[in-house]
């Protein structure tokens, strides 16, 4: 196996420099088969927000291209400046090439580790190369190995249990309150980035009724057209407040919007179930004083990163069991690797010893001028055939555990000369 990665990620990489590189669009199967043109090499790239990865290889006895070759075409097919591209990238061969995939697809060398996505932008990247034709044997058993391993990661830990996005933590704090949502109004207060993405996990929830109130009418109007809701005036927030079951608040006030009693007030007018508030806003939006647990149940930022970061935690006990998957599963990969590699000459080499055990014993059995019976010569045989295994698996034990750096003689080429091999 031949196989080099070259990449930069977030730890390595300024986003500046990972937007420039990106491989979006049409660009991605135009530079897949450059690589694969330019190099006669199987090629795979895996291009996200957190990092951009070219994977070449090749099957036979042929070194892939090096670190340096692949950031000059980086350079020339991005157009930027090789020197600012290189000193940003880092290479890994064979082995370590593997064990990098797996840890990625895994999940281990996110920003954030256990997110779900990465998996997903794997297999897109291995599709990808599929569809454009540079994926070979090498990337192909590579690459589904390595979703592979991610599946066993998922299943056998918990560093993907729970959500660890402010807008997921908060959704999931709607559904401990609420266990259906089929009559159940929403309103939002407000326009901001962060509410927007909350907005659209509430709306997989599939509620009766959303409505969206802001300053600025414009922005009602632009926000309830895109979540398929109702915009109603500024000035009619109290009476919104009164038949909403869960309230999303992000303004950008400098002060609360909602006070104690004001929200009293629209308490006493409600006949409705307890109300979720989500006030996502900095500053808050409402009086911390509204939540009594009972009829309102308020959640601030503070409150959603309280849980974020306990999340975070809770998946770190599981980092450890998941490193012992993927060190395991690497170790599995390139002994089979090798074992698929060696096979031919494993075969020939067996054939040569069972050649010459039978060349042996039919010159020796008649010099022994019928000495020994039947059972005699059966144990004769025995005894050569097993010292003839234990030196084979000797041999096979050791091909299968080598672990060669590229530049140096393997036990492979030492045991074809030593035994007179030929490939």
């Amino acid at each position: 196996m031949n196989l080099l990665l070259v990449g930069g990620n977030f730890r390595t990489m300024p986003i500046e420099l990972r937007e420039k590189l990106a491989f979006d669009g049409p660009k991605l199967p135009a530079a897949l088969t450059e690589l694969s043109a330019r190099f006669s090499c199987e090629a795979a790239i895996v291009s996200t927000c957190n990092r951009v990865e070219i994977y070449v290889a090749r099957a036979g006895a042929v070194v892939a291209p090096d670190a340096d070759q692949i950031a000059k075409f980086l350079a020339e097919f991005q157009k930027l400046p090789y020197d600012q591209i290189r000193a940003n990238l880092y290479a890994l061969a064979n082995q370590d090439a593997v064990q990098h995939l797996f840890r990625v697809t895994s999940s281990l060398d996110s920003l954030i580790v256990g997110e779900g996505q990465i998996a997903g932008q794997i297999k897109k990247a291995y599709e990808a190369a599929q569809l454009v034709g540079t994926s070979g044997v090498v990337l192909h058993t590579l690459f589904q190995q390595g979703l592979a391993v991610a599946k066993r990661v998922r299943t056998q830990t918990g560093i993907t249990r729970g959500h660890v996005s402010v807008s997921s933590v908060a959704v999931d704090y709607v559904r401990q309150v609420h266990d259906h949502f089929g009559d159940k109004t929403i309103l939002v207060i407000g326009a901001g980035k962060m509410g927007a993405l909350t907005l659209k996990h509430l709306r997989e929830l599939n509620p009766q009724h959303i409505l969206v109130t802001n300053r600025s009418p414009e922005k009602a109007q632009a926000i309830a057209r895109e979540c398929g809701g109702q915009a109603i005036p500024w000035e009619q927030l109290d009476d919104a407040l009164v038949e909403a079951d869960i309230v999303l608040s992000t303004t950008g006030a400098p002060e609360p919007i909602m006070t104690r009693r004001r929200f009293d007030d629209i308490l006493a007018r409600r006949s409705r179930g307890t109300m979720v508030i989500l006030d996502i806003a900095v500053p808050r939006d409402f009086d911390p004083r509204i939540h009594d647990g009972d009829r309102a149940c308020l959640f601030n930022v503070d409150d959603l990163k309280r849980i974020q970061d306990q999340t975070l935690k809770e998946r770190q006990q599981h980092v450890k069991p998941a490193e012992a998957i993927v060190e395991a599963e690497v170790k599995r990969f390139t002994n089979d690797w090798r074992r698929k590699k060696n096979g031919p000459i494993i075969a020939r080499l067996t054939q040569e010893f069972e050649t010459q055990r039978k060349l042996m014993l039919a010159d020796l059995f008649p010099r022994l001028n019928g000495k020994f019976d039947d059972k005699d010569r059966e144990n004769i045989e025995g005894a050569v055939r097993l010292l003839q295994n234990r030196l084979l698996h000797g041999i096979i034990s050791a091909l299968t555990e080598e672990t060669p750096e590229p530049t140096q003689h393997t036990l492979l080429e030492a045991m074809m000369k030593l035994f007179r091999l030929e490939r």
